[in-house]
């Protein structure tokens, strides 16, 4: 099974900052979900938005360089991927940079 992988980068500012490391997951499936994206799940009684937060900020602390990885299901284009996501984020959490890279997923 081919599964497709985009790792980005984002900033966390402004009143953003004050958010949980748990809440910014929670943004992060959300905002996936509302802009329909073709986001991987996982498998099980409860699945659930396969995505990864490189670091968890400590509360209360900025950051303009922050990494994630967003697991789909199927290959979508890194633009129209991130401007569909960025309608969804609030403000203080922007896009800055992203790529696509395929995977190899044995089932």
């Amino acid at each position: 099974m081919i599964a497709y992988r985009i790792e980005l980068k984002f900033t966390k500012t402004k009143l953003m900052r004050f958010i949980s490391h748990l809440d910014l997951m929670r943004l992060f499936e959300r905002a996936t979900r509302r802009a329909d994206l073709p986001i991987f799940l996982t498998q099980g009684f409860n699945p659930h938005p396969k995505i990864r937060i490189k670091r968890a900020l400590k509360l209360g602390v900025a950051s303009e360089n922050e990494e994630a990885i967003f697991y789909l299901k199927e290959k979508i284009n890194p633009e129209e991927f991130k401007s569909k996501l960025m309608g969804q984020l609030p403000d203080g959490i922007e896009i800055k940079d992203l790529k696509l890279i395929e995977i190899v997923v044995s089932s």
